[in-house]
């Protein structure tokens, strides 16, 4: 939050960048976060450091809670698919193709995690750019102007 607090923007713009890094954090494009979150930043012209901090909401400590209550969430819509259903992947080949081109032939499974991934990911950006617009703006009221803006 003090990194946010720190930058020189405006409440509101460093908000939608923490919101729109929020978003693409609870996307399923493992690997893609960063990437994604630099180019939305120049292409909407959002502030590059809100967004990767919003984007970093994701990373190894919360990676399996996000996604594993997006299944969950997905599942809830569209019916989880059976156990036997699952199939025996290999998850010490996680960094092969192969396994990728798995994963992506088992629609049932990723069906649920893409749903719930929107979902959640709607919801946090939208909670995240209100939470964090309040707070930035109590903290900025509350520190000194320097006498520059003062005016």
């Amino acid at each position: 939050m003090r990194s946010l607090v720190s930058l020189n923007d405006t409440p509101e713009r460093i908000a939608m960048g923490f919101a729109v890094g929020v978003f693409l954090a609870f996307t399923p494009l493992l690997g893609l976060h960063t990437l994604l979150g630099l180019l939305a930043a120049f292409a909407f012209g959002l502030n590059r450091v809100a967004v990767l901090v919003g984007v970093f909401v994701n990373n190894p400590w919360t990676l399996v809670p996000i996604y594993g209550l997006a299944t969950y969430v997905g599942g809830l819509l569209v019916g989880f698919p059976p156990a036997s259903a699952i199939p025996d992947l290999e998850w010490h080949s996680i960094f092969q193709g192969r396994f990728w081109s798995d994963i992506a032939h088992e629609w049932r499974l990723l069906k649920p995690l893409l749903l719930g991934s929107s979902i959640l990911a709607f919801l946090a950006a939208a909670l995240s750019y209100l939470l964090v617009l309040r707070l930035i703006q109590k903290a900025k009221g509350a520190r000194p102007r320097p006498v520059s803006e003062a005016r």
